[in-house]
């Protein structure tokens, strides 16, 4: 396939970038710093583009089959964080002018303000709040894509990010804000970057989640 990412310049972006040319595909990565991209390949074009500008990434858009998107935005606990509900305002617009009417984009688990009442006492009084700015505009940028009727979208929630290689692990997935166990608790804190790389790409050739967003973790 061809794919366009954003974000390819993150951590968990270059393993998706790496995966998914491993895998054959297509890879056009639309970054702000060629530069920062290490990842070499024949099947890689890397071109520069404004993330918040519809009129820089419809061209690089044209003849994609996809667009994937890793992008990641730091808390802002004066201002509030808006570079999800932006970018993807942009994306989409790029995407409808471009005929692409696919994306699979990564948030969070707990983006729901609620939804983090069962997780541990350091998530849940210490880590949430440090980055509940960041949380909340991926939750309104999720909403942007629950009201959008002429894409197909999919929202992959992992947890908390871990730099350590991809694994063979089977994803257990629910679609809710975070992966419960019999009794409502959260299974697990953290999957690895690769391993989410490895659940978004198979959602290229997976139906199951279009229009939906899920939650994963991997069985230990």
């Amino acid at each position: 396939m061809k794919i366009a990412v954003l974000g390819a310049t993150g951590q968990t972006g270059v393993q998706l970038v790496s995966q998914a040319l491993q895998q054959g595909h297509l890879v056009t990565a639309i970054v702000r710093n060629p530069g920062k991209l290490t990842v070499t390949h024949d099947n890689l074009k890397v071109v520069e583009g404004n993330i918040f500008s519809e009129e820089s990434l419809k061209p690089h858009f044209k003849d994609q089959d996809a667009v994937m998107s890793c992008l990641g935005f730091p808390p802002a606990l004066m201002s509030g964080v808006t570079g999800y509900t932006e970018s993807m305002t942009a994306t989409l617009g790029a995407m409808r002018e471009a005929r692409v009417n696919r994306i699979i984009t990564m948030t969070s688990w707990y983006t729901e303000p609620n939804s983090g009442s069962k997780a541990s006492f350091f998530i849940r009084n210490m880590l949430l709040p440090m980055i509940r700015s960041v949380l909340t505009n991926m939750h309104e940028m999720e909403q942007q894509l629950q009201k959008t009727e002429d894409v197909d979208w999919t929202v992959v929630r992992p947890p908390g990010l871990k730099n350590i290689p991809v694994t063979e692990s089977e994803f257990m997935t629910h679609e809710g804000y975070f992966v419960p166990d019999e009794n409502g608790y959260p299974i697990g804190q953290a999957v690895s970057r690769a391993d989410v790389a490895r659940f978004m790409l198979g959602q290229l050739t997976n139906n199951s989640w279009i229009k939906k967003a899920v939650a994963i973790i991997t069985k230990s």
